[in-house]
């Protein structure tokens, strides 16, 4: 597995590095060219294309590292379950759901519009008041970064204390809580500040230093993380309390390597920016203060879209312990059903929503170019292929990981029936998470992300109306029937946004819609058929034997699934020549 990451970790590189010399060489061969780094020259179509290639580039890139780097995440928790088990991963999510949240509002995604405005006054020639937003940036991070620190710091006995009673009987709980969201506070010192230096690269679009320190970011912090626990519980038969605490200090251990990352790419480019600052005009005079509230006019509706699965996640930290103890459930019950829900399945289902997730990110500039262009038909084209491709990819995918709960939470972590119940319940809802992010990505591309922000409180209020009775009647996956009623009433209030601002009609992706339901239909008995007849000789209880049913089952699903798709020409109407030339490669290969 690390021969693998290091060698997509040089794949990054090498990628950054030839995207970086050609930006930089762009760079001087501009000023040869006033006219084509003239505010006009970008309204222009030319000047536009220019941009796009510019923006489809750097987010193969930005993708690219993320994938990297979610993958990453997605994996080490195999290993990191069978070290500190259940309760472990319960308390493990118990402080990274607060840090999440908190270290989105430090950051309040100024990095992100930070890269906006340099980009912006960068194609001015005006390089000098990017790196005064940068700097003055640094500061505000630092600032927000250690405050954020204070408070999640000072206040995880007040947190913890809202995941449980106050009873007696558990304050050792409420205690173990607050230790572990105290170790992962340390982070919020460093993440805002290394999220800023990430922007301002991406601000003079060069996108190889942010992606490569997330790859080492994530590297690091995993190693940490393994490693840490290991030592602790294995080794020197320590506390479980003590090994999760170290593994959750781990985030501020990868933050400091993804910053060391960040700082050697800042040493190797700082002469040729300087060289920019030589090549300043100096003629435009501005307000920092009045650029910050832009700025922070222009980055609020991401805050909400990048912690809308945590706020959800929070929602069932601070209610599901409680209702189920109130059904009746001790708190060790009740600590294993929230692993099991918000850690052990989450981070199951959360690997199809990285599909959307890459997807989303390289929606936006296709999208924002036909909607600029005013040209209707390119955008509607455009919106139709990204639902399609959308629920192409995702409503396979998670009747797969539904169908076969059962052998790959086996795979995953044990073999255990609320596990395969809760993962039977919760795949369907990837699909959901994909929808909710490309809809908010198709707002951002229409100029229209503020509705994001209604959208999200409307769906966290219909989650926390019906959290607790949905938990009273089906336990603990009524805390997913919640997550997705939740989930769907955003997306409702995206749609509606979607069709009336961008005059989009969705006939057409109705009636594929359809199509693809039956495919995946068809492949779901297939599937169900051949996974009968395995589990008649096979034990999805055992790890080695659930592996064979996952491979057989997903094998015969898949290749009925694009079977159907490629003999009914549906996959050539989503992906179009790059199937035609991939049947070509086969055929010459054969």
């Amino acid at each position: 597995m690390s021969i693998y990451i290091i060698k997509f970790y040089l794949f990054v590189s090498s990628i950054a590095r030839k995207r970086d010399v050609n930006y930089y060489s762009v760079q001087k061969a501009s000023t040869k060219h006033r006219y084509s780094c003239t505010p006009y020259f970008f309204f222009t179509r030319k000047g536009f294309e220019v941009m796009s290639s510019k923006l489809i580039q750097g987010t193969f890139i930005l993708t690219l590292g993320t994938i990297i780097s979610k993958v990453i995440g997605l994996f080490y928790v195999i290993p990191f379950y069978q070290i500190v088990g259940s309760e472990g991963t319960a308390l493990y999510s118990y402080s990274y759901i607060p840090y999440t949240i908190f270290i989105s509002i430090a950051t309040a995604g100024i990095p992100l519009a930070v890269s906006k405005f340099i980009s912006k006054y960068n194609a001015l020639e005006e390089y000098a008041v990017g790196r005064q937003l940068f700097k003055s940036g640094l500061v505000i991070m630092m600032l927000t970064g250690f405050a954020s620190f204070l408070i999640l710091y000072l206040s995880a006995p007040v947190m913890a204390k809202w995941v449980f009673p106050d009873d007696k009987e558990i304050g050792s709980s409420v205690k173990d809580i607050a230790t572990v969201i105290r170790a992962v506070s340390f982070a919020l010192i460093v993440v805002p500040f290394m999220s800023l230096i990430r922007g301002f690269f991406q601000g003079h679009q060069s996108m190889g230093p942010s992606a490569v320190s997330q790859v080492v970011e994530q590297i690091v912090r995993i190693t940490f993380t393994l490693a840490g626990a290991f030592i602790v519980l294995k080794l020197l038969k320590g506390s479980i309390v003590t090994a999760v605490s170290v593994a959750t200090f781990a985030a501020f251990i990868g933050a400091i390597g993804g910053l060391a990352v960040l700082l050697w790419y800042w040493y190797k480019r700082k002469p040729a920016l300087d060289q920019l600052l030589e090549q300043d005009k100096g003629t435009v005079q501005v307000s920092l203060k009045e650029i910050y509230k832009e700025i922070v006019v222009y980055a609020a509706p991401f805050v909400f879209v990048g912690i809308a699965g945590p706020l959800f996640q929070a929602i069932d930290q601070f209610t599901f312990a409680r209702a189920m103890m109130d059904l009746g459930y001790n708190e060790p019950t009740a600590k294993a059903a929230f692993s099991v829900l918000n850690f052990e399945s989450h981070k199951i289902v959360i690997i199809p929503v990285s599909l959307a997730t890459g997807f989303s990110l390289a929606l936006v500039p296709s999208i924002t170019k036909a909607f600029v262009d005013m040209d209707r038909g390119s955008l509607n084209q455009q919106l139709n292929q990204a639902f399609q491709i959308l629920l192409f990819l995702t409503l396979p995918a998670a009747i797969g990981l539904s169908l076969l709960a059962e052998p790959i939470y086996t795979v995953f972590y044990e073999h255990k029936t609320l596990g395969t119940d809760v993962l039977t319940a919760y795949a369907p809802v990837a699909i959901l998470f994909s929808l909710y992010l490309v809809t908010a990505a198709i707002l951002q591309g229409i100029n229209e992300q503020r509705f994001t922000v209604l959208s999200l409180l409307v769906g966290l209020l219909v989650k926390l109306s019906v959290n607790i009775p949905l938990i009273n009647m089906f336990e603990t996956t009524g805390a997913v029937y919640a997550t997705a009623l939740g989930y769907l009433a955003a997306i409702l209030i995206q749609l509606f946004v979607i069709k009336k601002y961008a005059n989009y009609k969705f006939l057409l992706v109705w009636r594929r819609s359809l199509l693809i339901v039956i495919f995946a239909g068809l492949m779901w008995i297939a599937t169900e058929l051949v996974f009968k007849l395995l589990t008649l000789f096979l034990n999805p209880a055992s790890t080695f034997q659930s592996i064979v049913i996952i491979f057989a089952c997903a094998g015969v699903g898949a290749t009925l699934y694009f079977y159907l798709g490629l003999k009914s020409g549906l996959v050539n109407k989503l992906f179009g020549d790059k199937v035609n030339k991939l049947k070509q490669k086969l055929r010459m290969k054969v």
